[in-house]
């Protein structure tokens, strides 16, 4: 072979690598990505629907085993407190065996607990099986965001990480509108057996349907993150920055667990509602929280990826506002109308939260990054429940709201604490 053909054959050669790179990019890359997003919206929504539906059962369990607002708390809390502590060892299994498995044993396994909700005998033996429940759901949110990192490239990653988080508002939206029609045909015990079987059949479905991972050189695109290399699971584990963002995904989710935890009680018992119309209510907010929560993703790819600070500030300031007037409500419409753009204004900010970090975060350890901050939001998970049921019963439901408002400034000051950019992240 001349040194001429040789030249030719390397170019040809450089030139095929090159067509498969845009191969990637501009067909793969993207379907990937949106067959990732669809996946992980519903898987998602499953998750939500089968943590949301205890809920709307509160009154009930408290009538049938006779306990007060705060036990019923507890119900959520003794769920958030062990979901909290499997984030960081979930996020080390999801980065030491990769997503696909993890996922759906979770899955499966939390689906069979909720079944067994519908069976305890004694508030003791719920307790203890809600646990357990924490325990299965608890190691699916690392494995989850981590497949989205494998399957992403960081340009797009806020964007389809905030699809899938949008299934907070489809899961809080959809499970009222299932969940009360449920209690009232069949009984919360058998509300709980019938919501299990139909998510262990569509987690399985698109659990199937996953796609394969990207290749790193995708997935890893260093260029447009200018975050270091060879970041290892100590550093990110001894990181003060990602332990920060753990600390602002607390303050801003105390808003979604009070929200959801009480509003269905607070319908019932103050404004006088049957199940199904309480139903309705509570479903509203949390549906219009979808769209928002997308379109925040998007604005942060686009627009706030580097000057997220002013924009989570604002956000919350205005959620305040809103939800000092929802507590002053003077009706059931008034008061869904200013919860509903509360939760509207609030979603916008969800992906300004988790998106710088999961820019910064190789594939490779993203996730422990998410498990750390996740645990963080389930901290909110633990206190907001019980605090409110305690202000509830001691006090009122204005001063459980309250709590929330003050929640919501406290994460205006918080914003102003973590990095801005990439470029403010240290992992030494």
């Amino acid at each position: 072979m001349t040194p001429v053909q040789a030249g030719n054959t390397a170019e040809n050669t450089a030139g095929s690598e090159q067509d498969t790179a845009e191969l990637w990019t501009t067909r793969r890359v993207n379907r990937t990505a949106l067959l990732t997003m669809v996946v992980m919206l519903f898987a998602w929504s499953v998750d939500y629907v089968d943590r949301f539906s205890i809920s709307m059962a509160l009154p009930l369990i408290g009538q049938e085993f006779q306990v007060g607002k705060t036990e019923q708390g507890w119900l959520i809390t003794v769920f958030a407190l062990v979901y909290m502590v499997c984030q960081i060892p979930a996020g080390y299994l999801a980065d030491r065996f990769g997503s696909r498995g993890p996922m759906l044993v979770t899955l499966i396994m939390w689906s069979v607990f909720t079944a067994l909700s519908g069976m305890a005998g004694t508030f003791g033996l719920l307790l203890v099986i809600r646990g357990l429940f924490g325990v299965c759901q608890g190691c699916f949110p690392a494995a989850s965001i981590k497949a989205i990192a494998e399957r992403t490239t960081p340009e797009n990653r806020a964007t389809t990480t905030g699809v899938m988080m949008a299934a907070g508002g489809v899961g809080a939206g959809i499970a009222p509108l299932i969940v009360g029609p449920l209690l009232l045909a069949v009984g919360w015990r058998h509300t709980f057996v019938w919501i299990a079987a139909c998510g262990v059949i569509l987690g399985v479905v698109v659990w199937a349907i996953l796609p394969k991972p990207l290749p790193a050189r995708l997935s890893e695109n260093r260029k447009e993150t200018q975050a270091p290399q060879g970041i290892s699971r100590k550093q990110v584990l001894r990181s003060p920055m990602i332990w920060k963002f753990a600390l602002l995904f607390c303050v801003s989710n105390m808003l979604a667990y009070g929200l959801v935890t009480w509003v269905p009680s607070y319908l019932v018992e103050v404004r006088h509602l049957p199940l199904d119309q309480t139903g309705v209510y509570a479903a509203i907010p949390m549906l219009v929280g979808i769209g928002t929560t997308i379109l925040g993703g998007w604005l942060f790819d686009k627009y706030f990826h580097d000057k997220a600070r002013w924009y989570l500030a604002v956000v919350s300031i205005v959620t305040a506002v809103l939800l000092a007037l929802m507590v002053n409500a003077g009706g059931t419409v008034e008061f869904t109308v200013y919860e509903t753009l509360a939760v509207g204004v609030s979603s916008l900010a969800t992906m300004a939260v988790f998106g710088l970090p999961l820019r910064v975060l190789p594939p490779a350890v993203a996730g422990l990054g998410a498990g750390i901050m996740n645990f963080g939001g389930q901290v909110a998970g633990a206190i907001a429940p019980v605090v409110m049921g305690l202000l509830a019963d001691h006090f009122s439901f204005t001063a459980a709201f309250g709590f929330l408002i003050v929640t919501t400034v406290l994460t205006a000051v918080v914003a102003f604490w973590v990095p801005q950019h990439a470029g403010q992240f240290s992992f030494r």
